[in-house]
């Protein structure tokens, strides 16, 4: 009877310490925009249970017009964001100190779109022009470049015209701009949905001018790298979360719909996803999920040599804004 009961609770606490043992730790996900295939690796990850098998309990908080992950991250709402390198560096030179433990997205998806009946063909054509551009830190790819090219941003004869464009390709369509910012995955193709083909558009890439950016990578606070559990625990989300990156680009048009399942507003429709997947597949092609330093400095150097006409991004070369622990421990097998 004696023996019986003491094997009972023998077991009973080897029970409690297996349950303790394998308690799903929690990471909470801010993105950087609404929920859409510019995400998918996250979400896919989430739906196919490559999150469960690392033993992580995911929460994924979509972003959008008046969320600012990198306040987010600092007010402590999130453990990981997502969010573009310009932000990132421009946090950390204010006293957030983000840091890039990973970079999903290896190729650069932001555009400069113009009409072809507004002359414009090449750079040299630009003078005496409207240029949509997008701010809130994602002016600092186009300054860079006219500083480059060495034309004013004024308004002048010589120079260009800056307008601040919102969200949407209005400017375009409404001939208020000859040329305005769009994303390969999301405003080029509103643009053709609007009716205006390929060939009445002559398209610049940012990063094929010489004045690239890191776009959607995963940042951290510097602080919390100095917690070994902390590397662990990001090092099994880096790893489910390309896991997820790579079922995506493989499987899009599933990716495209798991994203309309967690789409909680009903704004997306499957169309346009499993477009915007098509091509956000392109940005993340090549990418192990580790950052490539070469790419990093272009973003730095593209950043310093941004003439803005506010804040600039940044005014010196950071330090310690990245750091490749976190993925060299995620795939060192």
């Amino acid at each position: 009877m004696k023996k019986s009961i003491l094997a009972a609770l023998a077991a009973s606490s080897l029970a409690v310490f297996t349950g303790q043992a394998m308690a799903a730790e929690d990471v909470t996900l801010q993105l950087k925009w609404v929920t859409q295939a510019q995400f998918a690796g996250y979400y896919v990850a989430l739906e196919k249970g490559f999150y469960d098998a690392e033993d992580l309990n995911v929460t994924i908080k979509p972003g959008g017009p008046d969320i600012a992950p990198e306040q987010v991250i600092a007010g402590g709402g999130a453990d990981v964001i997502v969010t573009w390198m310009a932000a990132a560096l421009a946090a950390r030179e204010r006293g957030v100190p983000l840091v890039n433990i990973a970079q999903p997205f290896k190729n650069s998806g932001l555009l400069l779109t113009c009409l072809k009946e507004s002359g414009i063909e090449s750079p040299e054509d630009f003078p005496g022009h409207t240029l949509g551009v997008w701010f809130y830190g994602n002016e600092y790819p186009f300054y860079a470049w006219m500083a480059k090219l060495d034309l004013p941003t004024d308004g002048s004869e010589e120079g260009v015209e800056v307008l601040k464009q919102a969200f949407n390709v209005d400017p375009l369509l409404q001939k208020q701009a000859d040329c305005i910012s769009t994303m390969t995955y999301n405003e080029y193709g509103q643009v053709l949905d609007a009716g205006i083909t390929p060939d009445q558009l002559t398209v610049f890439n940012y990063r094929d001018e010489g004045v690239g950016m890191l776009e959607d990578g995963l940042y951290v606070m510097e602080e919390n790298l100095e917690d070994p559990a902390f590397v662990d625990k990001m090092a099994k989300f880096v790893r489910a979360s390309m896991k997820g990156w790579k079922y995506a680009e493989e499987h899009p048009d599933e990716a495209a719909e798991i994203v309309i399942e967690y789409d909680d507003t009903g704004a997306q429709t499957l169309e346009h996803q499993e477009y915007m997947m098509g091509e956000v597949a392109k940005l993340t092609t090549g990418s192990t999920g580790a950052l490539d330093v070469d790419d990093y400095n272009e973003t730095v150097q593209t950043l310093l040599s941004a003439v803005s006409p506010d804040n600039p991004a940044i005014t010196e070369e950071p330090e310690g804004a990245y750091t490749l622990e976190v993925t060299d421990k995620a795939f060192a097998n």
